[in-house]
């Protein structure tokens, strides 16, 4: 009797950990495609994620932890556009040989400006932060967030074909929640004065935001938030906010405010919140996922905007 009460109590105990060992272990390059995955994979997959809340995954430098994780991965997500200029590298010192979804494929790229191109040029310190052009930040139109999904489920899929009918079911529920939320913004969006839908932020990440939203956006620093604006940009940012009565001004939650309270102090431009763009906050803060993000974001933004502070 007490043997098969001890058989059934390590039965017990092991039960947990051997689900979770079954679990497809899959790695995501940064926190916002790591909830995705998570999302559409559910407790089928066990998501690694390696740039990580609150992080930037512009200077991002992998770790030995990254290197066995790829390693151990069954599937690599990222988000492509070159917004990973280290995961070549990442990838190459792992071994990893295997499948490799890239969210955004199918997303119709916004170019950068040709002197924002420049910029990120001249202050990159290796060609691997160059996005060759390309503006990297789709995820913040949520139209194409349900890209992202739609790609996710597919490299799911084909890395568990057992698990087809769960990750199609998730993204169907997820990509409908995000229909829903692109329907949120626009209503909100669409509520405020056309003179008031002009921003500044800590580095251009929002332009498909704007250009879906129907929101003017200027930034003293260019895409990556690796280059740094010069005094002659920080002065064109303040010049333009005094002849075009810019009415709010934000920080990143993934940048120095610094230099956003100097444009402020030289402008009497409201500091109107913090915004989350390259990533999400930790789980106990105000964006923990991708829709509390966008929600975040929103709300932020035309609290701040439609006040005549």
């Amino acid at each position: 009797m007490n043997r098969l009460l001890l058989a059934s109590v390590l039965a017990m105990l092991t039960a947990g950990p051997a689900f979770a060992a079954d679990r497809m272990p899959v790695v995501a390059s940064f926190s916002i495609l790591g909830d995705m995955v998570s999302r559409v994979g559910g407790d089928r997959v066990s998501v690694t994620t390696l740039v990580g809340p609150d992080s930037d995954a512009h200077v991002y430098e992998p770790t030995p932890d990254d290197v066995k994780a790829v390693a151990g991965a069954k599937l690599l997500i990222v988000n492509g556009l070159g917004f990973e200029g280290w995961m070549d590298r990442l990838a190459e010192a792992s071994g990893y040989a295997g499948p490799v979804t890239v969210a955004s494929q199918g997303v119709a790229p916004h170019e950068m400006a040709e002197e924002e191109d420049h910029h990120d040029h001249a202050e990159a310190d290796h060609a691997e932060h160059d996005h060759h052009g390309v503006d990297p930040h789709a995820w913040q139109d949520v139209a194409n967030a349900v890209i992202y999904i739609k790609n996710i489920a597919a490299g799911l899929n084909a890395a568990d074909p057992e698990g087809k009918a769960t990750y199609d079911a998730n993204a169907a529920a997820y990509v409908a929640e995000l229909e829903a939320l692109d329907a949120e913004v626009r209503t909100a969006m669409a509520a405020l004065p056309a003179d008031r839908r002009k921003i500044i932020t800590s580095h251009d990440a929002f332009d498909y935001f704007g250009a879906a939203y129907g929101l003017e956006l200027l930034a003293p620093e260019g895409i990556s938030t690796e280059s740094e604006a010069t005094a002659a940009d920080v002065a064109d940012i303040i010049r333009q906010i005094r002849e075009d009565a810019v009415p709010a001004i934000f920080v990143e939650n993934i940048k120095d405010r610094r230099l956003i309270d100097q444009i402020a102090a030289e402008t009497n431009a409201v500091v109107g919140g913090e915004l989350y763009t390259d990533a999400l906050s930790a789980k106990d803060g105000p964006a923990p996922t991708y829709v509390d993000m966008i929600r975040h974001n929103i709300g932020t933004l035309t609290e701040a905007l439609a006040s005549k502070r």
